[in-house]
């Protein structure tokens, strides 16, 4: 869905001469367009004599340097800091002269995907009219008594240390926001506001300048100022929505078949890890499969699980559009609202935090393996095309899988090869723990992923990359060749003997298995990270060529090559040699 915007400002004077309302709107363009819009507004203090400047200052600085805050910061985090340091500055500027100069109230509104954040100081306002329900979302700082109604306890440059309101919600297509000084909705009556801001067809410009014109009518002897904004579309989920959802809904509990969440019953528990939990469920209405993930309920208060299946739900949505999206699981919208399929927002009307994927007849490759149901040669080669495609695709967009083997390869009835599982993928947004996390499958991890390996240059203990992937698709390529043998065998965490020898061609396994198909294999798999394939587009090139143009055959190596250590390891045994045959002539020989 896109972003779009019906936009509306008004701002008069009044019966003053000065007007000291400010307000203003900005929407990120460009690299800077997934940071949404930004709209705020405020209100001077004119006791002073510089409330304009206080409020045309705060509100430029707060839209201007939104936007240079980093991506990775939460909204809230990057409006608390630009805030704070914006007073910090106002109250150095005041301290120079009293009484206070420069004072303002101020209501920000930040719409950021398929959410909002509202910060907040003082008596400006914000209303969201959603559904023909007028919702007011701020509440006054100012003296409860009557008589001291505008008297404030909170405002930008009075404290030291400001203390701002800040709230979050779901942000929906049609949604009505409404910015207002107190010169308006101090003047209009909540039921003269509601009926206005109901009007349909009304373009939020026309609202706007309706909302100050009707202030003016009812008396208002402030300044008047309305910023309308009507959501007319929103972005994707942002890393920043899922995170939010993630921590607001509950976790499911353990589930049997025949349960139902949400209008889907269980018909099967397809896996459980430990950490989440698989199950099939079934669509009452329409009768259609699909496959929910969510955390197992042990794990219900761990932040930092539920933020790595926020990520892996983000990862899975910006993944849904492209080349590649077939070869994907499809992630689902559940409750599907206002007639969709599957195709909205993610799981507003959800009571519970889980991930609901589209389901697909079939096996993985792991399953056919481990029932010998073993893949011939060109079918072999027909599925890692598509998985080496899909990983090519998924690399272009930044992201690294760090876990591909056949359990997490899916050949469907129709065909179709789906990879599985984004849970542990790396996209340069996932959590920290995700990150430090040692993730993937031993025995199909490159080599100098693990602590202690270094070999002619290769940085030991690095983090997974696009060839980290390439290398378990090599294995995964060896295993369907050689009828489920591995190439270094079953390799246990940290066990780096394994990598001292070169594998054997799978053609040893599988005589079906032709030359150039075993030469891509080996070097797929090779020891040495240059000796491997750098993309999956290369892979792809010499899969596609065949025997047409087959790769040259890697010779073997040099035991020094294969083993750092092996010098030391034969004058050991030299010395043990000679050692005992000193012994021996010491005390058997005759002198």
């Amino acid at each position: 869905m896109s972003f779009e915007l019906d936009v509306g400002q008004a701002s008069l004077a009044g019966r003053n001469e000065v007007n000291e309302d400010f307000a203003a709107l900005v929407v990120g363009q460009g690299r800077d367009r997934e940071r949404g819009a930004i709209a705020a507004i405020a209100d001077g203090v004119s006791t002073g004599g510089k409330g304009r400047e206080a409020a045309q200052t705060t509100v430029s600085t707060l839209v201007g340097d939104y936007f240079a805050t980093p991506e990775t910061w939460d909204t809230t985090v990057a409006l608390d800091r630009i805030l704070n340091a914006h007073n910090g500055w106002l109250v150095s500027m005041n301290r120079r002269r009293q009484p206070a100069v420069g004072l303002t109230t101020l209501t920000a509104l930040v719409l950021r995907g398929q959410s909002y954040t509202l910060a907040h100081v003082g008596d400006t306002r914000a209303y969201l009219l959603r559904g023909g329900r007028l919702q007011l979302l701020t509440a006054d700082h100012v003296m409860a008594q009557r008589d001291f109604a505008h008297q404030l306890t909170r405002a930008m440059g009075l404290d030291d240390h400001v203390v701002v309101d800040y709230s979050q919600g779901e942000l929906h297509s049609g949604d009505l926001f409404v910015l207002l000084s107190d010169g308006v909705h101090g003047s209009l009556p909540e039921r003269e506001l509601r009926q206005l801001l109901r009007q349909e067809g009304v373009a939020a410009q026309a609202l706007s300048d309706e909302l100050v014109q009707a202030a003016l009518r009812r008396g208002s002897s402030d300044n008047v100022t309305a910023l309308v904004v009507r959501v007319q579309g929103a972005l994707e989920a942002t890393l920043q929505d899922e995170s939010r959802r993630a921590q607001d809904l509950p976790v499911l509990p353990l589930l049997k078949v025949g349960d139902m969440v949400d209008g889907l019953t269980v018909t099967a528990i397809v896996a459980d890890n430990g950490i989440h939990r698989l199950y099939q469920v079934r669509d009452g209405a329409t009768q259609r499969l699909y496959a929910l993930k969510t955390l197992l309920p042990t794990r219900a208060h761990d932040a930092e699980e539920r933020a790595t299946l926020a990520h892996e739900a983000w990862v899975a949505r910006r993944m849904q559009s492209g080349q590649a999206a077939a070869h994907l699981a499809r992630l689902n919208t559940w409750p599907a609202g206002d007639g969709q399929d599957g195709d909205g927002r993610g799981g507003e009307g959800a009571s519970a935090f889980y991930l609901l994927y589209d389901w697909h007849a079939g096996e993985t490759l792991g399953q056919r393996l481990r029932s010998r149901q073993h893949l011939p040669v060109p079918q072999a080669v027909s599925v890692v095309v598509q998985a080496a495609r899909v990983l090519g695709w998924l690399h272009r967009q930044g992201v690294v899988h760090r876990d591909i083997k056949p359990h997490n390869l899916h050949l469907g009835d129709d065909g179709v090869l789906r990879v599985l599982d984004l849970g542990v993928a790396l996209s340069g947004r996932e959590p920290e723990a995700t990150r430090q996390l040692h993730a993937g499958t031993p025995s199909y991890m490159n080599p100098e992923q693990w602590p202690g390996y270094e070999k002619s240059g290769d940085t030991e203990g690095q983090l997974p990359d696009a060839r980290s992937d390439l290398f378990a698709l090599g294995v995964t390529l060896y295993q369907l060749l050689s009828h489920g043998r591995l190439p270094y065998g079953e390799v246990v965490q940290y066990q780096l003997g394994r990598y001292h020898r070169d594998p054997v061609a799978p053609s040893r396994h599988n005589p079906g298995v032709p030359i150039w198909l075993d030469q891509i294999a080996l070097k797929a798999v090779a020891r040495q990270r240059t000796q491997r394939f750098e993309t999956a587009e290369e892979l792809l090139l010499a899969l596609e060529r065949g025997a047409s143009r087959p790769l040259s055959a890697p010779g073997p190596q040099p035991l020094m090559q294969r083993d750092a250590t092996a010098l030391w390891k034969i004058a050991l045994a030299v010395s043990v040699l000679v050692n005992l045959l000193l012994i021996y002539w010491v005390l058997f020989l005759p002198r």
